[in-house]
């Protein structure tokens, strides 16, 4: 099944995409609509996978310092249990 965080993103690109039809952003922003509603959008699993997401990013950053690279590792070592 699609990331509901990706495929929000998605909808919101579309909404502001200038070569979209003035239909075809109803329709989205309908979608988009119906997706916050349901909760799909700004889900708890939403907000776990951009925590993972920063983490694994910081692990991979050359500026950041080692200290800050394991705490990283240790707090996705965490989330996978």
């Amino acid at each position: 099944m699609a990331n509901s965080g990706n495929v929000a993103r998605g909808l919101k690109a579309a909404i502001s995409n200038p070569n979209n039809s003035e239909e075809a952003k109803q329709r989205v922003s309908e979608r988009l609509q119906q997706m916050e509603e349901a909760g799909e959008v700004d889900s708890a699993e939403a907000h776990a996978g951009q925590v993972e997401r920063g983490h694994k990013s910081a692990i991979s950053n050359p500026n950041n310092s080692e200290e800050a690279k394991q705490h990283s590792q240790q707090v996705l070592d965490d989330l996978q249990g």
